[in-house]
C-alpha cells in the first residue's frame, strides 16, 4: 500500500501543514547538496519548466541553486498545485466541512474491531485526539495521520520546496499562479468510495512504522535527481490499486499535461512546481505530455 501511504503524505503536507509558522532551527553545520531533477518543454517562444517538489523537509537540505535556480530566475511566472490562502486557517475550516460524515456514522464504527483498535492507539501516539474526530469520514483521519509522525521526525513544512519557491517568485515579483484550487485537491479524498476511505486509513496506520524509511529513501532519491528511483518507492502499487491512482495521480497528470499544452500557446517562460510523483513513473505528467505528442526533455544544464 505504498501509494496509499505516499501520496497522502504529499497531500497532507500540502493541506494540513499550511500556514504553519517558521520555528527556530539551529544552522545546519553541513549541509546536504541536492541536485533534484529538472525537465523542460519548449516551442518557438514558450519555455515550461518542470520541477517535482518535496512539500517537507529538513534544513540541512540544499537544493534551491544550480539548475534549479537558473530555471527559476529566467521564469516570469511559478505555477504550483494550489495557492495557500492568507488565512491558514482557511484550509482547515475547508477541510473539516468536506470532511463531516452526513450519514451520521462514527469513524470508529466503519473499522473492524481489530483495525479500530490500532487506529486508536497510532492517534493517541501521535497526539490526536481520536474521539473528535469520530465525526469525520476516514480520509481525514488518514491526512492527519500521514503528517503528525513526519512532524515529530523534524520535517518542516516552511522548508518544503513550494515555501521556497513562492517567496522566492514574491521577491522578485513574478506572477504566481496554481493547476487546482484547495477545494479540488480537498476533494479528490473526500469524493473517494467509503470502501477505499477505510482501506487508506488502515493502510496508513499499518504503515506509520516504516515511514521514517520511506520517506527518508523518498527524500534521497529526489535528492540524488533520481526519478526512476522514486517513481518505484512511491508508485509500486499503481496496478493493485488502479481507481484511487486515478483520482489522485494519473488523471490530475493528465489535466496538467493539459494545461501545459495549451499554455504553450502563449509565449514566456513558466516554473512549474508539482510533487515529485507526478514526474515520476508509469502515467507521470512527461507520458501523459508525450500521448498529447509533446515531449519533456530531462535538462543536465540551464545555462543562464
Amino acid at each position: 500500500m505504498t501509494l496509499f501511504r505516499s501520496i497522502a503524505r504529499t497531500f497532507a503536507a500540502a493541506l494540513l501543514l499550511v500556514g504553519a509558522g517558521a520555528q527556530a532551527r539551529p544552522a545546519p553545520a553541513s549541509p546536504v547538496t541536492a541536485t533534484p531533477a529538472l525537465w523542460a518543454v519548449k516551442d518557438a517562444d514558450t519555455t515550461i519548466y518542470l520541477f517535482g517538489t518535496v512539500h517537507v523537509m529538513k534544513p540541512d537540505i540544499d537544493w534551491f541553486h544550480g539548475d534549479v535556480k537558473r530555471a527559476f530566475d529566467r521564469s516570469d511566472t511559478l505555477v504550483l498545485e494550489i495557492i495557500e490562502p492568507d488565512n491558514p486557517n482557511a484550509i482547515g475550516a475547508t477541510m473539516a466541512g468536506m470532511a463531516m460524515a452526513k450519514d451520521g456514522v462514527k469513524l470508529s464504527d466503519r473499522l473492524t474491531p481489530e483495525a479500530r483498535v490500532k487506529y486508536q492507539a497510532a492517534m493517541e501516539a501521535n497526539s490526536l485526539p481520536w474521539r473528535p474526530f469520530d465525526m469525520f469520514n476516514p480520509w481525514m483521519s488518514g491526512l492527519a495521520l500521514s503528517v503528525a509522525p513526519l512532524e515529530k521526525l523534524g520535517y518542516k513544512n516552511d522548508l518544503g520546496a513550494e515555501k521556497i519557491l513562492r517567496s522566492a517568485a514574491t521577491g522578485a515579483g513574478k506572477t504566481v499562479d496554481a493547476l487546482e484550487t484547495v477545494e479540488q485537491q480537498v476533494g479528490f479524498f473526500a469524493s473517494l468510495p467509503m470502501e477505499q476511505q477505510v482501506q487508506f486509513l488502515n493502510a496508513t496506520v499499518d504503515g506509520l512504522p516504516d515511514m521514517e524509511k520511506e520517506f527518508g529513501d523518498l527524500l534521497r532519491h529526489w535528492q540524488a535527481g533520481q526519478p526512476d528511483k522514486l517513481a518505484k518507492s512511491m508508485n509500486e502499487s499503481l496496478e493493485a490499486t488502479p481507481e484511487l491512482a486515478q483520482v489522485l495521480l494519473t488523471g490530475r497528470n493528465a489535466n496538467w499535461a493539459k494545461w501545459i499544452k495549451a499554455r504553450l500557446a502563449q509565449p514566456g517562460t513558466v516554473f512549474v512546481a508539482v510533487g515529485a510523483g507526478h514526474l515520476a513513473g508509469k502515467g507521470s505528467v512527461q507520458e501523459q505530455l508525450k500521448a498529447l505528442g509533446i515531449r519533456a526533455s530531462r535538462l543536465q544544464e540551464v545555462k543562464p
